[in-house]
């Protein structure tokens, strides 16, 4: 089966396209800055051929278009005709507790996802968009929805209710949802094939580090608690969201005359790494060379990461009555050789202890601990599109050749 996977953002496209046979990459790319000024794309096909152009779009349809004239263009393409893609995955932010697993689209769930999207306002209505773009340029083509939020809806009441009266969550819907779920499902499975154990036998902790960051507690292949929360502004430190905050700090920063955007601007563009560092960038990239460098406070930014990552790993260690595997992922847990070395530091009561000769030389997935860890440091690239993919063909295929 060949699978064009979508991630539709309210100004781009971002796509990839599978041949599921050998799960391999046959080309991806993005189109930017729909409907702005000096809309850009972006295409690359699996040998190396990219092109970048001026992208004459207006919407998603027109993107989506342009996209379809890529992949059959026979200079560029990878497919003579368009009748070749199969079926179609869509990255969904928000399937809020209305769905627990990926589903194809109908109507129904159409309408299903148009309703969460009170609880993702800047994102559901994009996604649903680019279905609606989908569904339109190829006609009778099945389409999958892949949630974010799905991969945590195994967590127990207790790890998902927050403590205020019950009622906010019967009528508002007012938990802990959790999200990049499509990344720390991928990189359990990946985890469990790299450590040669089945996925049921395994305890392990998933850390999500990139702009956003997110960890898991996945205990035999169900996620028992999840870092982020209603919204992904809760848990660790992020490039620009700020995490675990005091709420009684909104309230006094109300009484100072700040007003409900202005908080909602402070807490997930102007905080984090990039809030404390006050060097202009929340990249991580950045905020070590500026530590490097004795710039602006970008060593507190470092330890403050550091910290609440540990303090995290830590508790779900606990709830998961010990761990075999520590898994990073993501632009930062899969490339920054300080921040997994700062962390495994601080994880020796834990029985996990730094390889540094590892570390240094992590490439793909590999292991930076020490064979004689009890708690397991490893790094597994995620890929998301992948898994979109894969979700895809499990949801489409016959009832009795679905794999669990």
């Amino acid at each position: 089966m060949k699978v064009l996977v979508v991630n539709a953002g309210s100004s781009s496209l971002k796509f990839t396209f599978f041949r599921m046979s050998r799960e391999e990459m046959m080309a991806k790319g993005i189109v930017e800055r729909i409907g702005l000024k000096d809309p850009h794309l972006v295409y690359k096909r699996r040998d190396g051929v990219q092109v970048e152009e001026d992208a004459p779009v207006t919407n998603h349809d027109d993107a989506l278009r342009l996209i379809c004239g890529k992949l059959v263009d026979p200079a560029v393409g990878v497919v003579a005709s368009l009748s070749e893609v199969e079926a179609i995955g869509h990255r969904v932010v928000h399937g809020a507790e209305k769905f627990r697993d990926s589903v194809r689209i109908d109507g129904e769930v159409r309408a299903a996802i148009h309703l969460c999207s009170t609880l993702a306002p800047l994102h559901n209505p994009p996604n649903l968009g680019g279905v609606e773009a989908c569904e339109r340029a190829f006609p009778g083509v099945a389409n999958v929805a892949v949630f974010d939020t799905a991969f945590h809806q195994t967590m127990a009441p207790e790890a998902y209710l927050y403590a205020v009266p019950y009622k906010l969550y019967e009528d508002y819907g007012i938990r802990k949802y959790g999200f990049h779920g499509t990344s720390h499902k991928f990189v359990a499975g990946a985890a469990a094939e790299f450590l040669n154990r089945p996925l049921h036998s395994l305890k392990l902790i998933t850390c999500h580090l990139g702009n956003g960051c997110s960890a898991a507690a996945v205990r035999f292949g169900r996620v028992i608690d999840t870092s982020m929360g209603m919204t992904p502004l809760m848990g660790l430190v992020m490039g620009t969201r700020c995490g675990d905050i005091d709420p009684g700090v909104l309230f006094h920063l109300l009484k100072k005359g700040m007003t409900v955007d202005d908080l909602d601007t402070l807490l997930n563009k102007k905080s984090g790494l990039r809030g404390v560092a006050e060097i202009g960038s929340g990249d991580m990239r950045d905020i070590l060379a500026a530590r490097e460098a004795g710039t602006g406070r970008a060593a507190s930014a470092f330890a403050m990461f550091v910290h609440r990552l540990v303090f995290y790993i830590g508790g779900y260690h606990g709830l998961l009555d010990g761990a075999d595997a520590l898994v990073f992922t993501g632009g930062i847990g899969e490339n920054s050789v300080p921040v997994r070395a700062a962390v495994i530091a601080r994880l020796a009561g834990l029985g996990c202890r730094l390889d540094a000769a590892r570390n240094h030389a992590a490439r793909g997935a590999a292991e930076v601990s020490t064979d004689d860890s009890t708690l397991k440091a490893i790094v597994i690239p995620t890929n998301e599109e992948l898994m979109i993919a894969r979700e895809t063909v499990r949801v489409l295929a016959p009832p009795d050749n679905r794999p669990a």
